[in-house]
C-alpha cells in the first residue's frame, strides 16, 4: 500500500471521528433504544406549519370553537413519567423512550401547543377515515397518527421536494400506487384514496423489513435509503435505532417524532394543552358525479358555501370535477346534502353552464364566450377573487368608462366588460342592438360580468351616418364612447328619481351555520365592506347565532358620492 493512500483512509477516519454524527453506544438492541443521543436534530417540516392560519382555516372557524387555555405554560414531567405513559399505550408498534424522543415530545407540548390543539380539532374529521383504511388493511391503528408527522393534517400540504397531501405521497411513489395526478385531479390530496394507498404501501414496507420501524423509516426516505443504512450497519438483525447514525438527517427525527405525536394526542391533558372544541359534527357522505361540474355551480344551487366544498374535495384543483360517463368522480357532501344533489343534479349541471362549458371545436376566428374558467384552471385563486368580486357588486367608487377606439366599418371587435357596463350601455356604445350583441356571444341573459369578452361588430352604414338622421333608429345610431357614457349616466339618473332620496332602514340578518359574509353579501345583493362599515367589524371572523345589521344597498357609494362633493365645496 502507499503512502499517499495510507495518508487518504487516515484523514477520513479522522474526519469520521470528528463528525457530529450520533454514535450508537455498544450493547444490545434494548440498550440502544434506551441510551442513543443525538446533538443535531432536524425537526420535520410539519413541525414549522403556520399554526396561525391552521387555527384560522374555515373548518376552524365553522365547526371548532378555539380555547385559549392551550396557550398556558406546559406541565413540568420527569423522564420516569413519559417512559411509564408510552409503555402503557395500547399499541403494537414499540414505542421506546429516549433523549431523542424526549426532544420531540418537548417541542410539542411546549412551543408547538397552539399546533397539537389545532390538530386535535382536525382529528375529529381526518381520524376515523385513516382508521377505516387501516382497519381494513388490518395494520396497528397507531399509523393514523403518522400524518400528524407528514402534514398537520393539511390535505393541500406540499414539501419542498414535492410531497403532496395528508400523507405526503411523492408524485412517483403516487402514480405507482395507481393515483390519477394531472392538472385537474390530485388524488395525493383525496383524504380517502391516499388513506387506502397510504395503507397498502405500509403494508408491502412491513412485508420487506419484518420491522414496524424501519417500514416508518422507509415511508419517509424510500426503501433505497433504508436497505443502504442496513448494509452499512453490518450483519445481524436491526431496526431503527440500529442503523440511526447510518440515516439521513431528516430521517433519524422520523420515528421519534412519530412516538412523540402518539404520545402528545393521547397525554395531552397531562399537559394542560385544551384542544379546538367541536361545535358540530361533520358528517359527509358521497355521491356519484357523472358530468362536469364546476363548484361554483354546486354552491350557488344548493347554498353550500365553495370553501366546504375545498375542505371536502381537496383533490379537485381546479373547483372543477372533470366527469364523464365513462369515468364519474366521487363528490363528498355533508351528508343532509347528498339528497339534495342528487335531485338538483339537472339544475346544478344546466346553472350557468356556458360560463363553465368546455369548448370541443373550435374554428379559426371564433371568440370565447367565457375565458374566466380557463384562468381559474391555471390559478385556482382566481375563483376567490371572482367570487369577491361578485359578491361586493360594485366599488364605492365608480371608474370612469375608458373610451374606446371605434372599429374599422362592418369589422368585428372585442369588448372587455369594464365595472358599472351593461349589455345595454355596450351595445350603444358600438351603435347595435343588445338583441344582436347576445346572438353574437350566444348569450342566453341580459346579464355581462366584469372581464367577460364581448364579440361586437359595427355597421359601416351606422358609422359613416350621422346621428341625428332621423330615418336611422335611435337605438341604431352610432354613438361616440364619450356621449354613451353620459346617457348611460342620464338613463341610470332619471331612473332613480326621488325614490334614490330616501333611505331604507338597515335589515337585520341572523348568522347561519356554513355563512360567511361573502355569502350574507351576495344574498342582500351589498358589499362586504359595507356590512363591515355597518357593524363596526375589523375583520371577517363571524358566529353562528350572532345578528348583523345589512345596510341598505348602494348606500355606501351615496354617501362617498356626498363626501366627494362635499370636498369639492371645501377647495
Amino acid at each position: 500500500m502507499t503512502l499517499r493512500k495510507l495518508f487518504t483512509i487516515s484523514v477520513a477516519a479522522c474526519a469520521i471521528c470528528m463528525s457530529g454524527a450520533p454514535r450508537a453506544p455498544k450493547g444490545n438492541v434494548l440498550d440502544v433504544k434506551e441510551s442513543i443521543t443525538d446533538s443535531n436534530i432536524v425537526f420535520p417540516e410539519s413541525f414549522e406549519t403556520d399554526t396561525q392560519k391552521l387555527l384560522e382555516s374555515w373548518y376552524m372557524k365553522n365547526y371548532t370553537a378555539t380555547d385559549d387555555k392551550y396557550m398556558s405554560s406546559d406541565v413540568k414531567t420527569t423522564d420516569d413519567q413519559i417512559r411509564q405513559r408510552l409503555s402503557q399505550l395500547p399499541t403494537v408498534i414499540e414505542m421506546p423512550f429516549n433523549s431523542i424522543v424526549r426532544t420531540y415530545i418537548d417541542r410539542y407540548t411546549q412551543r408547538g401547543r397552539a399546533q397539537v390543539a389545532a390538530t386535535l380539532g382536525l382529528a375529529n374529521y381526518y381520524m376515523p377515515i385513516f382508521e377505516q383504511a387501516l382497519e381494513e388493511a388490518g395494520l396497528p391503528l397507531e399509523l393514523k397518527y403518522l400524518p400528524v408527522v407528514e402534514s398537520a393534517l393539511n390535505p393541500n400540504a406540499v414539501s419542498k421536494h414535492g410531497a403532496t397531501g395528508l400523507w405526503q405521497f411523492m408524485l412517483a411513489t403516487g402514480k405507482g400506487l395507481g393515483m390519477e395526478v394531472n392538472s385537474l385531479v390530485d388524488e395525493r390530496r383525496d383524504p380517502y384514496v391516499s388513506s387506502r394507498k397510504a395503507a397498502r404501501y405500509l403494508k408491502d414496507l412491513h412485508s420487506t423489513y419484518g420491522d414496524w420501524s424501519l417500514a416508518i423509516a422507509a415511508y419517509n426516505c424510500g426503501p433505497g435509503a433504508v436497505n443502504k443504512a442496513v448494509r452499512r450497519a453490518g450483519d445481524g438483525k436491526h431496526d431503527f435505532w440500529s442503523i440511526y447514525e447510518y440515516l439521513s438527517p431528516e430521517t433519524r427525527g422520523y420515528v421519534p417524532a412519530f412516538i412523540a405525536a402518539n404520545y402528545v394526542m393521547n397525554y395531552y391533558p397531562e399537559h394542560g394543552i385544551s384542544p379546538v372544541i367541536p361545535t358540530k359534527p361533520l358528517v359527509t357522505d358521497t355521491v356519484g358525479v357523472a358530468g362536469r361540474v364546476h363548484f361554483n355551480q354546486i354552491s350557488e344551487v344548493l347554498d353550500i358555501p365553495v370553501e366546504e366544498l375545498r375542505l371536502l374535495n381537496p383533490q379537485f384543483r381546479a373547483d372543477l370535477i372533470p366527469g364523464s360517463p365513462e369515468k364519474p368522480y366521487m363528490l363528498i357532501l355533508p351528508s343532509q346534502q347528498v339528497h339534495a344533489y342528487i335531485v338538483s343534479e339537472d339544475q346544478i349541471k344546466g346553472h350557468e353552464a356556458e360560463r363553465y362549458a368546455r369548448r370541443d371545436v373550435v374554428e379559426p376566428g371564433d371568440m370565447p364566450s367565457e375565458s374566466s374558467v380557463e384562468m381559474e384552471m391555471a390559478d385556482p385563486s382566481a375563483a376567490d377573487v371572482r367570487q369577491t368580486l361578485a359578491a361586493d357588486n360594485l366599488p364605492a367608487e365608480e371608474p370612469a368608462m375608458p373610451a374606446r377606439q371605434t372599429p374599422a366599418a362592418g369589422r368585428p371587435a372585442t369588448h372587455k366588460v369594464a365595472a358599472g357596463e351593461t349589455l345595454a350601455s355596450i351595445a350603444a356604445l358600438y351603435g347595435v342592438t343588445p338583441a344582436e350583441v347576445k346572438r353574437w356571444n350566444n348569450l342566453r341573459r341580459n346579464s355581462v360580468r366584469v372581464g367577460q369578452q364581448l364579440r361586437v361588430a359595427v355597421d359601416a352604414q351606422a358609422e359613416t351616418s350621422v346621428s341625428a338622421d332621423s330615418s336611422v333608429p335611435a337605438s341604431r345610431q352610432q354613438v361616440s364612447p364619450a356621449k354613451a357614457k353620459r346617457q348611460s349616466k342620464s338613463a341610470s339618473s332619471s331612473k332613480k328619481g326621488k325614490k334614490g332620496r330616501k333611505e331604507a332602514k338597515p335589515t337585520q340578518h341572523s348568522i347561519k351555520n356554513g355563512e360567511n359574509l361573502t355569502v350574507i353579501a351576495k344574498k342582500y345583493g351589498v358589499s362586504v365592506d359595507e356590512i363591515k362599515r355597518a357593524n363596526n367589524m375589523k375583520d371577517d371572523d363571524i358566529r353562528a347565532g350572532k345578528s348583523i345589521k345589512i345596510p341598505s344597498k348602494g348606500t355606501s357609494k351615496k354617501k362617498t358620492a356626498s363626501k366627494r362633493k362635499n370636498k369639492k365645496r371645501r377647495r
